[in-house]
C-alpha cells in the first residue's frame, strides 16, 4: 500500500473520533513508547535479555506497523505527506551516502 494510502486510511480512522489527533508532543510521546517496545522485543530475540516466564512478547512486525501507524498521525497532524519525506531522504543517501559503503 503507498504510504499515500496508509495516511489517508488513519486519517479515516481517526477523525471517527471527537478527540481527532493528539497534539504533537502527546504523539511523540506515543512514538517513543512504540520505539521503546521494538527495542523490548529486539533485545529479547537478539541480545542477552531472556523473556519473562509470563511475559508476553509481541511480534516485531505489529511493533513497527505501530510506529508506522503513530508516524502517521504525526505527519497527519501537520500535514505532512510521507512519501514526500521518504523521497527527500533516499535522494540525501543515494548523493551523501552512494560511496559510503562497500557495495556487492
Amino acid at each position: 500500500m503507498p504510504l499515500d494510502d496508509i495516511q489517508k486510511e488513519v486519517d479515516k480512522w481517526i477523525n471517527q473520533f471527537k478527540e481527532g489527533y493528539w497534539t504533537p508532543h502527546q504523539i511523540y510521546a506515543q512514538l517513543g513508547e512504540e520505539a521503546g517496545e521494538i527495542g523490548r522485543i529486539i533485545n529479547r530475540l537478539f541480545g542477552p535479555k531472556p523473556k519473562k516466564t509470563d511475559e508476553e512478547i509481541r511480534s516485531l512486525e505489529e511493533e513497527m506497523g505501530d510506529i508506522l501507524f503513530v508516524l502517521c498521525c504525526l505527519a497527519n497532524s501537520q500535514s505532512i505527506k510521507l512519501d514526500e519525506c521518504f523521497k527527500i531522504t533516499m535522494e540525501k543517501r543515494y548523493k551523501r551516502d552512494n560511496e559510503r559503503y562497500e557495495k556487492k
